[in-house]
């Protein structure tokens, strides 16, 4: 193929897309490479990238032998002198967190045209892959916490154990019928549905909801709305890894338009986290959108964090984990204990912080990109090293083979594994009335919406997508200022609690409300420093439950008393304390 030259190519391995490319770049540029260098304080050796101007310019060939050599040695000695001041850099111990932008060797297309079939086949492998991570990583989740599962561990697929679980386990997929309710409610009110309608969807729902989830739900049935329900400040699980499990469908009804992902992500999203956990869902929604358009997970996984603010952690961390891909790139367990030294702390969980428990949404994604870079567009390689990562295994998993199985499609999900989802596409999932079969059909209507909203068009036989170059969406940080300081071990009911005394500027009691009748909800009252902070409502219901007792973030420095009234209390109703969480 000529330079210049505009030219056709398929995407993926996939029949019916075809991708119209842009100019290729022209003659010259630079030649890029590794070098090798020994620090002479320590003795260390490091491996620092390097670009040298290239020309294909010939020397003259009248030109004699002499002045032939004498050129080239010019040559070799400015590229001898280009590389000594940059080994010099080096030995110096100049270097930065974060990889330094790359210059992209593929661009995401303006536009894409795919085939209905290919568009549907993409969709089902996207909804297929979710589910079948889920149920290879479910038996292990939350087992292996700060370590890896081994090899020698088996992870089995037993015939018919998707139906099992989806038959005896149903909260395992709270994954996915957390998406469908968000899918029914674009089903029946469009695409410009209001937050407040996705919002009630799941708070009434009968489900169970764990986390930021789970105090987002307490939030909407309590009067705090979107997006305050899912602010630090309301939400101590804000950080924690929910709204990303549940990002599937943003990017799956907006293929190859990342920025109408990340739109609704902000909308959605926001109803149950915020900061890094938000960004967790925004990036994987905005991979899904790039797996319609691109087989290149390198290239999925680069171009979709760039929807990511640079100052936040979420993107620090996945960068960190492309850089060490790049430095060990057959070795994912080297990038996994990088990732455990540097980014395993949590801040904001109180289930989490001063516990080898994480859900945090930093250190989670960070497992996904693992799966994702080393599985190397295998699926069974990509779902079993993202389960193997541990903690959170099963969402992990989910959407490491979700947005593998968009790339793929569902016909190219190797037969291993539909085996066990093909007895199961009409089956609804906990919750809901719909299934995957279901899913997929209401995901394919939604994805043509989106694709004739967004300037593409819609035919009888294909699609024209009007791709999006990824765009960053605004910065915000939770927990900032709050640094955990301590726990403060109470395990007492609130009946033998005089005071509680500490030093710090916020708190967290965790604990719970035992007995009484059906839809009881205790009415305690928080006081601290002799001023009334908050009168709660405690339901008995582990739907309806709110996962901490009480908390207040940014206190004034110093020493506090908290004091507490039950105004309502009821014989055989307890209300327990366990812990409390400091910060200063």
């Amino acid at each position: 193929m000529a330079r210049g030259d505009k030219a056709s190519r398929t995407v993926g391995g996939n029949a019916g897309m075809t991708v119209q490319s842009g100019h290729l770049p022209p003659e010259g540029g630079t030649v890029a490479g590794d070098a090798l260098f020994m620090n002479p304080g320590g003795g260390k050796t490091g491996r620092i990238a390097v670009a040298v101007p290239f020309r294909r310019k010939a020397i003259p060939f009248h030109s004699s032998p002499a002045c032939f050599i004498l050129m080239n040695y010019i040559r070799m000695k400015k590229l001898i002198l280009h590389l000594a001041v940059l080994f010099a850099f080096a030995a110096a111990g100049i270097s930065c967190s974060s990889p330094a932008p790359e210059k992209r060797s593929k661009m995401i297309p303006e536009k894409i045209t795919l085939s209905r079939e290919t568009l549907m086949d993409k969709i089902k492998g996207a909804w297929a892959g979710q589910l079948i991570g889920c149920t290879y990583g479910g038996p292990v989740e939350f087992s292996y916490r700060g370590t890896m599962i081994q090899p020698y561990v088996p992870l089995e697929w037993p015939e018919g154990c998707i139906r099992s679980r989806m038959e005896d386990s149903p909260g395992l997929y709270d994954d996915i019928y957390m998406d469908l309710t968000f899918v029914d409610v674009f089903e029946r009110l469009g695409p410009d549905a209001p937050v407040d309608s996705f919002a009630f969807a799941f708070a009434a729902a009968g489900y169970m909801l764990w986390h930021a989830n789970q105090s987002a739900r307490y939030n909407i049935l309590h009067g705090i709305l979107p997006p305050a329900s899912g602010h630090w400040l309301n939400n101590p699980h804000s950080d924690d890894i929910d709204y990303r499990i549940e990002a599937d469908y943003a990017g799956i009804m907006s293929p190859g338009m990342v920025n109408t992902a990340s739109e609704i992500s902000d909308r959605i999203g926001h109803i149950m986290n915020y900061g890094d956990g938000w960004y967790g869902g925004v990036h994987v929604g905005a991979m899904y959108a790039l797996a319609f358009v691109s087989g290149d997970i390198k290239l999925i996984v680069s171009e979709a964090l760039k929807t990511i603010p640079r100052e936040s952690a979420y993107y620090k961390c996945m960068s960190d984990v492309i850089r060490w891909h790049r430095l060990y790139p057959y070795d994912w367990k080297q990038t996994w204990f990088e990732c455990e030294r540097k980014w395993s702390q949590d801040v904001g969980c109180p289930d989490g912080v001063y516990s080898s428990f994480n859900i945090d949404a930093v250190i989670n994604s960070a497992y996904v990109l693992i799966g994702l870079l080393y599985g190397e567009g295998d699926f069974a390689k990509t779902i079993d090293i993202a389960t193997r990562c541990g903690q959170d295994s099963d969402s992990n998993a989910a959407s490491a083979g979700g947005i593998l199985g968009a790339v793929k499609g569902y016909g190219r999900i190797p037969e291993y594994w539909l085996k066990n989802v093909r007895e199961v596409e009409d089956m609804p999932f906990a919750g809901t009335d719909i299934s995957l079969n279901g899913a997929c059909r209401m995901s394919f209507g939604h994805a043509l919406q989106a694709i004739r909203r967004n300037g593409g068009t819609v035919g009888d036989g294909e699609v024209v997508i009007a791709c999006q170059q990824p765009a960053t969406v605004r910065f915000e940080q939770g927990f900032e200022g709050h640094s955990p300081a301590g726990r403060i071990p109470i395990h007492k009911p609130l009946a033998a609690i005089d005071s509680i005394v500490f030093e710090g500027i916020g708190i967290v009691f965790g604990g719970s409300v035992r007995g009484g009748r059906d839809g009881y909800e205790a009415q305690v009252e928080m006081h601290i420093d002799g001023k009334p902070v908050e009168t709660a409502l405690l339901p008995v219901s582990r739907i309806t439950r709110r996962n901490e007792l009480f908390w207040k973030y940014r206190l004034p420095p110093g020493r506090h008393t908290v004091t507490f009234k039950w105004l309502n209390p009821e014989k055989n109703v307890s209300i327990d304390f366990g812990e409390a969480l400091i910060y200063s």
